[in-house]
């Protein structure tokens, strides 16, 4: 079994911003799927099903954005999984280009809030990560107003491509085929 867990906050007034692309995502893998994201457990809303015969949890944290290991630790914990092995993690990046994504097996937060606390409640770093790119602040722009601001009509334009293209990542990394992935979308 695989935990893809996107990043983002609770609330309508986050929805579709920046630091919501986890979410975004995990919407995208649960329609590509035919994956109902109903239940409330684990701090989280999550839904069970499977993608290319591989069974999956995937998750949306209700923790907010800087808590988000506590939801994490707590799927792993109840199904006995592994981060290592198990955990696939989407979220945003301001070092990416809207459009843009990188994937790792690895690594550490980069600065990422959400990352840190997953790093913090799992112990490790090693855990695979889609990073999704929302652009760079702009010059004189406060980092959480443009992370928590919304996408402009050019942008929002790459973005069901961008989210396509997260659900075939997806797909290679619940087979364990992650280097397929990298080398395809990196």
């Amino acid at each position: 079994m695989k935990v893809i867990v996107g990043l983002g906050n609770p609330g309508t007034e986050y929805d579709k911003t920046k630091h919501n692309m986890g979410f975004m995502c995990i919407d995208r893998i649960a329609e590509a799927n035919n994956i109902n994201i109903i239940e409330h457990k684990f701090k989280a809303i999550i839904g069970k099903g499977f993608i290319a015969g591989q069974k999956v949890i995937l998750c949306k944290p209700l923790t907010f954005m800087n808590n988000s290991g506590e939801s994490v630790r707590e799927v792993l914990d109840y199904f006995k999984l592994s981060a290592a092995d198990d955990l696939i993690v989407i979220y945003d990046d301001i070092d990416l280009d809207v459009g843009k994504m990188r994937i790792r097996e690895r690594g550490s937060a980069g600065g990422h809030n959400g990352i840190k606390n997953i790093i913090a409640h799992t112990g490790t770093q090693d855990f695979k990560r889609i990073r999704v790119g929302v652009g760079a602040k702009p010059e004189g722009t406060d980092l959480v107003k443009h992370v928590l601001g919304h996408f402009n009509a050019e942008d929002t334009a790459t973005l069901k491509e961008v989210f396509d293209k997260v659900a075939d990542a997806a797909t290679y990394m619940v087979t364990d085929d992650t280097a397929t992935a990298m080398n395809k979308y990196n």
